[in-house]
């Protein structure tokens, strides 16, 4: 490992041990496989405005590996998931819970397949398509986040995915979103809105709990 390779993997073994995680060797070897293929295929698809690696790590991987707490499995949903955030990072540390990581753009879940492949991520499926069409064979324990513009518009497209009762939505925000939760529709309360340390992020970070409680199953089987 060379110098520059060494200040990142350096970089995410503190901030994982400021979220009180263990890298593994293996998760550390992956997760900054995950940086190396996001870097280079950034520079052709524009995945991601983020550009210097020190930066992916933080606003990225860490951000992502944030949520690991509040995750429920054995099935979760990365809804939006664009270049593979929060879902590749929190299945290279989550190895027992089956991921689907679905998307609209074409051009970033072709990323995302090519990443699950080189990093042998067998507890991952990737799909382009819009949640409102997407249906699943069954309910997810946690449906997560971090791309939609407000969390009513998250829990009415992808809230029927969701169990009832058991599982839970996660929306991952930036600022306290107390303003949007009153527009949350018949059916979903909020649990809790916890706000996120993390490491070398110096911007607030939330991550919302909701939970389903409306008997409809949507799109989907129960």
């Amino acid at each position: 490992m060379n110098a520059p390779e060494q200040v990142l993997a350096d970089q995410l073994t503190r901030g994982s041990a400021a979220l009180h995680l263990t890298l593994r060797a293996e998760q550390r070897n992956r997760l900054l496989a995950y940086l190396q293929l996001l870097v280079k295929w950034n520079q052709v698809y524009n995945l991601t405005a983020v550009r210097n690696p020190g930066d992916m790590i933080t606003r990225h991987l860490l951000d992502s590996l944030a949520v690991i707490p509040f995750i429920k499995g054995p099935r979760v949903l990365d809804v939006g998931t664009g270049a593979g955030l929060p879902g590749v990072p929190l299945a290279i540390m989550l190895p027992d819970v089956e991921f689907v990581l679905l998307d609209s753009v074409a051009k970033k879940t072709r990323f995302v397949v090519q990443t699950v492949s080189e990093l042998g991520l067998s507890n991952v499926v990737v799909k382009t398509q819009r949640v409102e069409k997407y249906h699943s064979l069954g309910l997810f324990d946690t449906v997560i986040s971090r791309a939609f513009s407000s969390v009513a518009e998250f829990v009415t497209v992808a809230g029927p995915l969701c169990r009832r009762n058991e599982g839970v939505l996660l929306a991952m925000k930036g600022r306290d979103p107390q303003d949007e939760l009153s527009a949350l529709p018949p059916g979903y309360r909020v649990k809790a809105v916890t706000r996120l340390a993390v490491p070398d992020l110096d911007e607030e970070r939330h991550v919302v709990q909701l939970l389903r409680t409306n008997s409809l199953d949507g799109n989907t089987a129960p």
